[in-house]
Formats: C-alpha cells, sequence, structure tokens
C-alpha cells in the first residue's frame, strides 16, 4: 500500500474550506484488490491491539462521525473498518429521523445518550450534525417540528450560529474528559452518486438501500454542499479537527478512514494496567489452587 498521509484531508481551522476545490477522487492507494485487502487485514489488526489496550486502560474513548450525502458509502466504510474490532469494544449507532420523544428534548439530547463510554469505540453513522444539515436546507423542520421558543426562531443565521457554537462547546468538552472525536465527511461526486443511486434501483439485492427521498434530496444538491462547507469551516478546531475524504473510490476511502482511526488510537497515551512482583506471585499460587480442583 502506498503510504497515506492523513494530513492531506485534514481541516482544523476555521474559514479554510472550500467544497468545490476539494477533491472526490484521486490517486489510489493500493495496488490492486489483493493489496487493499492485505493492508486493511493489517490495519484492522492494529486497530483490535490498540482497542483491547484502550479498553483495559479505561481512561479514554473513541468517538468517530460519519457525515455525508446519501449513497456516499457511509455503511460500507464503517463496516470495512470495523469489522476487525473486538465488538466488546465497539458501539455503532444509526441516527434517523428523530422521534416524537427526542423532539421534546434539545438537539443535542438523543446523540448524547449515546457517547462513548471510557475504553470503548462509538462509531456515528450521521450525528448532531444533521441539526445543522437537512435542518438547515429545510429549515420548515426547525419552525415546523423542533417546538423552539418563537424568539430563537426570528433569526435564523443565528439560531445555526448558535448550534455551531453549542456543537464546539460539546467537542471541547468531551476532549476535556477524555474522549476522542474523529470527524469523516466523505465527500462524493454529484455523478458517482447518480451511479450509486441507479445501481439500488437496478440490483434487487440493493433495493431495500434505495429511498424515493434520496432523489428527492438530491435535488438539492447544491444546498447541501453549501451547507456541508459552512459547518466545516464553523465546527473545525485543533483539537476536533474534520477529515474530508475523497468518497469516489470506496476502497480508497476505506484506507483513508482506517488510516485516521488508528493514527488518532496510536496517539492515545494508555498502557496496560502495570503489576507487580507480588502481585505475579499470588498469582501464580492460584495456578495450584486452579489444577487442584
Amino acid at each position: 500500500m502506498h503510504k497515506i498521509d492523513i494530513e492531506d484531508f485534514l481541516f482544523d481551522k476555521p474559514g479554510k474550506f472550500s467544497i468545490d476545490h476539494t477533491k472526490t477522487k484521486i490517486k489510489d492507494f493500493y495496488e490492486d484488490k489483493e493489496d487493499y485487502e492485505t493492508s486493511l487485514a493489517d490495519m484492522h489488526r492494529q486497530m483490535d491491539n490498540l482497542q483491547s489496550m484502550m479498553y483495559a486502560h479505561n481512561r479514554y474513548g473513541l468517538l468517530v462521525i460519519f457525515q455525508a450525502l446519501d449513497a456516499a458509502g457511509k455503511d460500507g466504510t464503517l463496516k470495512a473498518v470495523f469489522s476487525g474490532v473486538n465488538p466488546q469494544g465497539l458501539k455503532c449507532y444509526s441516527f434517523k429521523r428523530p422521534t416524537e420523544v427526542e423532539l421534546e428534548h434539545d438537539f443535542l439530547w438523543r446523540t448524547t445518550l449515546q457517547l462513548p463510554e471510557r475504553g470503548s469505540i462509538t462509531v456515528f453513522n450521521r450525528s448532531y450534525y444533521e441539526e445543522v444539515l437537512i435542518t438547515k436546507v429545510h429549515p420548515e423542520i426547525v419552525l415546523q417540528n423542533q417546538r423552539l421558543p418563537e424568539e430563537l426562531t426570528d433569526n435564523m443565521a443565528k439560531l445555526w450560529e448558535n448550534r455551531y457554537e453549542d456543537i464546539k462547546n460539546l467537542e471541547v468538552y468531551l476532549h476535556r474528559n477524555g474522549i476522542r472525536v474523529v470527524k469523516c465527511f466523505l465527500n462524493v461526486s454529484k455523478k458517482e452518486q447518480a451511479e450509486r443511486l441507479i445501481e439500488r434501483i437496478n440490483d434487487p439485492a440493493k433495493n431495500w438501500k434505495f429511498d424515493e427521498t434520496d432523489v428527492k434530496e438530491r435535488g438539492f444538491w447544491n444546498e447541501y454542499q453549501q451547507a456541508y462547507e459552512d459547518l466545516i469551516n464553523a465546527t473545525s478546531t485543533n483539537k476536533c479537527p474534520w477529515y474530508v475524504i475523497p468518497a469516489d473510490d470506496k476502497k480508497n476511502m476505506r484506507l483513508i478512514v482506517a488510516s485516521i482511526v488508528l493514527h488518532e488510537l496510536k496517539h492515545l497515551k494508555m498502557e496496560y494496567p502495570e503489576t507487580n512482583e507480588t502481585h505475579q506471585a499470588a498469582l501464580k499460587k492460584l495456578i495450584d489452587t486452579i489444577q487442584s480442583q
């Protein structure tokens, strides 16, 4: 596998991201399918070992967020990247349309309930960022369904600005409490999205993935592109940057995401709990007890 420099995909400064100048397809980091599978399997082993250490160390948690337009490859990437991690230390949540109960709470409530425990990795397939994406493209969702006081919806520009600030504050809070946040935007082109949506229609085995609303939302392509550019520029920070990942090639995308997660795990200051000679001697005495039973 060719070396992946994750810095090439990192945005950690407000106002520096332009979606029009960001590629959706780059040179492959793998030679062929075998090279891809070998490289991914090697990263699986490393991630699993590091996650086991994180579980034993029990000081850090890791939140990985996937955001993307429909058919960008969130589900497949999640499966491909984390399939080698011990399920004991991994949880995945997919956030759909809010329920009536969720709408009775603040916009961060439902995702806050699912934040990672110490020693574990949690993956969000969509997240609280939907509240500055779909709700920004369709502000009637906020006005009609979220039951906010009228004085908060009189100035919609201020509402979005406040939500960006609330999200940044949450992520700073998490970082200060040992929960690291990795944010990945899978950046697919309009042409590639069209091909994948058509494939879902033509392949009966993939019909279940297709939703007619995907076609409707595709009509708001430009609005979603602007919403992503706005949120990445508003919420990219040094501690919680965004990674914008070319998504037209699924294998390439998965290798990049795996490299990013592995990089984050490697940079956690963790170790297995220490032992000492007294403890080791006590444990060895138990061998005789076990063998005599």
